[in-house]
C-alpha cells in the first residue's frame, strides 16, 4: 500500500471516531456562529467511516 494512500485511510478513521465521540458525548459545534446540530455528526461518521471501507478496498487490488 502507498504511503499516501494510507495516511488517508488513517485520516478518514480519525475523522470518523470524532464523529462518533460526538454522538456518544455530546458538545457544542458553532461555525460561523451557527450551531451545527447533531445528526450532521451521524452523517459525517458513515460517510467517513465509508471512504475508509472503500479506500482500503482499492488499495488492496
Amino acid at each position: 500500500m502507498k504511503p499516501f494512500t494510507t495516511l488517508a485511510i488513517m485520516a478518514f478513521s480519525v475523522m470518523a471516531l470524532i464523529h462518533l465521540y460526538r454522538l456518544v458525548r455530546p458538545f457544542d459545534v458553532i461555525v460561523a456562529g451557527t450551531a451545527i446540530p447533531l445528526w450532521v455528526s451521524g452523517i459525517g461518521a458513515v460517510v467517513a467511516a465509508g471512504l475508509a471501507v472503500m479506500l482500503s478496498r482499492e488499495a488492496r487490488r
